[in-house]
């Protein structure tokens, strides 16, 4: 087993490396003047398993730089070549929802699989469904493991906390966290008029007094969380603390989280958050240890579902 990274998450991939007691594999990535970039693997890694660490955000280098990753590993005489992409983007464009529009989930395993891909990791799919586009094992990991630890710690039960999910597309994840935390679901109906814009609109369950937990897979733009924030103390919630696994934090994201009545926004490391990035109410949770389970897991050949029986 060799481990290697991507330039999008090297601290990810270390962490990583670290918990299995390997060193991070020698890659070299180059940009070249034009823009092009070079891939040349500094190692032997023939009939090795090569392991590639890479997010998918931002998408554009970040994606063609895996694809690169792949084909080198594959024509290096790699036994098997698996992909792990803690954040895998274009994961909300899974359907033809309207006419002439790619489904570009699709198209990017497709690109996967035709650069030499033998298995993909994730974390926390957006659409769990994307696993189908592909005929090689794709592991679906969940970032729960590591979060429970963290909100076990506030000490919430039925009578004074609640998870509320922001949006319908939620409501899975959250009711997984109401259950092994022992506390209330709540739902809001959400109107989005347009792309990255929401609007709450009906809020199904009891929030008053209570400590909220709203529960998502990703925070983009911060529009959806923010609004159920507002709408939780709006309905006599007594605080607010956003949960996610995916810190893409684009646009406005930032300056509406720190204006918002949101006491703490805790997220995982899936994707980078650069230092200028941080702010006050940010808290990192390390995922590392359960991608470094789950590759030795997946060398060894034994369970990774076992990993969430408890969870």
């Amino acid at each position: 087993m060799k481990i290697f990274s991507g330039n999008s998450n090297k601290q990810l991939a270390l962490d990583i490396c670290q918990y299995l007691g390997k060193n991070l594999g020698k890659l070299e990535i180059k940009k070249f003047s034009d823009g092009e970039i070079s891939i040349s693997f500094k190692e032997n890694i023939r009939n090795e398993d090569v392991f590639i660490i890479q997010s998918t955000n931002p998408p554009s280098d970040n994606i063609l730089e895996l694809l690169l990753i792949l084909d080198a590993a594959k024509r290096a005489s790699a036994k098997s070549v698996i992909a792990v992409v803690p954040y895998f983007g274009y994961a909300r464009q899974d359907r033809k929802d309207r006419p002439r529009v790619p489904i570009s989930a699709r198209l990017l395993l497709d690109m996967y699989f035709a650069a030499g891909v033998d298995r993909i990791v994730s974390m926390d799919l957006h659409s769990s469904q994307i696993q189908g586009f592909v005929n090689v094992p794709f592991d679906h990991l969940y970032s729960r493991i590591a979060l429970f630890d963290h909100l076990k710690k506030m000490n919430l039960d039925e009578k004074n906390g609640v998870v509320l999910a922001p949006d319908v597309g939620s409501a899975k994840m959250s009711q997984a966290y109401a259950k092994v935390l022992g506390v209330s679901f709540a739902l809001i109906d959400k109107r989005r008029p347009k792309h990255n814009e929401a609007e709450v609109a009906n809020l199904v369950g009891d929030l008053n007094n209570k400590h909220v937990l709203i529960i998502d897979d990703m925070i983009d733009t911060a529009g959806t969380i923010c609004n159920a924030a507002e709408s939780a103390i709006g309905n006599g919630a007594n605080s607010v603390i956003a949960v996610a696994t995916h810190p893409v934090l684009s646009g406005p994201a930032i300056e509406r989280l720190t204006n918002s009545s949101i006491k703490k926004v805790m997220v995982c490391n899936t994707i980078e958050i650069k230092e200028e990035s941080h702010f006050p109410k940010l808290e990192i949770i390390n995922v590392a240890n359960v991608f470094g389970e789950s590759i030795k897991r997946i060398v060894d050949g034994t369970s990774l579902s076992s990993m969430f029986k408890k969870y």
